[in-house]
């Protein structure tokens, strides 16, 4: 009999009230992280459709602008060399940087005026891939240009030029086909025309170049400073734009459901701890004579201290390791009742384990200090005069 024994056995003695602490406890701490997993997963999606409402960086040409009043008359900006960006360059220098695993989409645009009838057009030439990760909002009647001669008009251009799906129009010596008319976005896009960003090029004579590039960012991972500075690095004589408000407004939208979800498991944690100590305190009342009876064997306070605190770890233990691996293997289900399943992805960290372990473990045996306390404070007379 000694100081690992006691606690087991006692333990094993109260089988029924031990399971069934075993069973609150080990809930508590698998809905803490399933929680967490669930949060965090749906947190990285919410993120990354989030960023597919625009993009959060814009890279433009470095371009001389001066600004000019005569006599009180704001005659406006003047810019001198106007200057174009290598789109391959720009798009292949970004993905080399160092978070490039944080970028969502890179989305080239080509912004020229054509005549139309004899009357200008705005066109704006775009990588349809890249520019649809960006515009996933965009609500289109007809479909997306498959083709190269294909174009998608924006809802006011359509309005006032009377321009249906499947009409042609004509820029140059080439007729396009209106694919796609997009419905009121409330932006820009609706008063100018769409096409891919090569036929474009081709049309204006700007072969490989284009006006701006812009960046959806995944912020999660990395601050978005972090991000520009890297691109700036790589982009020397370009003028880089960071949409802060933008970035903010989704970071907030994903810190408030981890915030939430840390709220929640504090609350599960705290009240799986409270449950311990009580546990503890039913237990010390109930063995004032086995605690009287190993003071008077010659045991110390310190002793039985220990003793009450081993029981509160070993509950500790197997709640913490059936309840993180239970709860990692819950998470998967849960998100597949969500629909986030096909989506989402979660993996095994051990660092993560450990650090679950440690904080459950330090927890049960904090829970357990006031009742261990009580217990090494009986006197062992009491132990007689009881018997």
């Amino acid at each position: 009999m000694n100081i690992l024994t006691i606690p087991v056995r006692n333990l094993r003695r109260k089988l029924l009230r031990t399971s069934l602490l075993l069973l609150i406890f080990t809930i508590g701490i698998l809905s803490m992280v399933t929680i967490n997993n669930v949060s965090q997963s749906v947190g990285e999606s919410l993120e990354r459709k989030l960023n597919q409402f625009g993009a959060n960086i814009i890279i433009y040409p470095s371009t001389k602008t001066l600004n000019v009043n005569y006599g009180g008359f704001d005659v406006g900006s003047l810019s001198y060399n106007i200057n174009y960006l290598n789109g391959s360059e720009v798009v292949s220098s970004i993905k080399t940087i160092e978070f490039n695993k944080n970028i969502s989409a890179v989305a080239p645009k080509l912004v020229s005026l054509e005549n139309y009838m004899e009357q200008p057009i705005v066109v704006v030439g775009v990588d349809w891939t890249e520019e649809l990760k960006i515009k996933n909002h965009w609500i289109i009647e007809g479909e997306i240009p498959s083709e190269p001669a294909d174009i998608l008009s924006g809802s006011e251009v359509a309005e006032y030029h009377g321009f249906s799906i499947g009409d042609m129009v004509r820029f140059g010596s080439t007729d396009y086909r209106v694919t796609g008319i997009l419905h009121k976005t409330g932006s820009d896009d609706d008063g100018v025309i769409f096409m891919a960003l090569v036929q474009l090029q081709g049309l204006s004579g700007k072969s490989g170049l284009v006006n701006f590039v812009e960046v959806a960012a995944l912020c999660s991972g990395c601050p978005i400073e972090d991000i520009v500075a890297q691109i700036s690095d790589k982009l020397p004589h370009t003028d880089i734009k960071a949409l802060q408000s933008i970035v903010m407004q989704r970071m907030s939208a994903v810190g408030f459901v981890k915030r939430l979800a840390g709220a929640v498991s504090l609350v599960i944690l705290l009240t799986a701890s409270f449950m311990i100590a009580l546990f503890m305190f039913t237990s010390v009342n109930e063995r004032k004579r086995e605690i009287g009876v190993l003071r008077s064997l010659g045991f110390s306070r310190f002793t039985v201290f220990n003793i009450f605190c081993f029981e509160a770890l070993v509950i500790g233990i197997i709640s913490g390791v059936l309840g993180y691996i239970v709860g990692f293997f819950v998470s998967y289900k849960v998100l597949d009742l969500i629909q986030f399943g096909e989506v989402t992805h979660i993996t095994f960290e051990f660092a993560q384990f450990f650090l679950t372990f440690f904080i459950v473990t330090a927890l049960s045996v904090l829970a357990s200090l006031i009742p261990a306390w009580k217990a090494s404070k009986v006197d062992p007379s009491e132990a007689l005069i009881m018997l």
